[in-house]
């Protein structure tokens, strides 16, 4: 039997509830995933045709100017879909 078998076997038994739980999880693991290959990519600094328009796009841009300014070391985009993860309940982190 292969893994996909298996998993396809082992998910038909579950309630519902539980199916739609892997469903969800399944769905954050390839997020992380496709954030963690983004956040590998080059990041470009903004150029003047990239430059926020709206007042709360200025805004924004002034108050990430201001923490990058601060030293405050930036989160990655995993770091950033666990912190959203573990705020929706999501992720749970292991017990000791």
């Amino acid at each position: 039997m292969t893994n996909e078998q298996n998993l396809l076997e082992k998910w038909r038994s579950l309630p519902q509830e539980k199916q739609q739980e892997v469903i969800d999880f399944v769905d954050f693991l390839t997020l992380r995933i496709s954030f963690t290959n983004l956040s590998n990519s080059t990041v470009t600094q903004p150029t003047e045709t990239q430059k926020p328009r709206s007042n709360l796009g200025i805004k924004l841009q002034e108050i990430r100017e201001k923490i990058v300014a601060s030293g405050v070391p930036l989160l990655s985009a995993e770091d950033i879909e666990l912190e959203k993860a573990k705020r929706r309940g999501g992720f749970q982190e292991a017990e000791s």
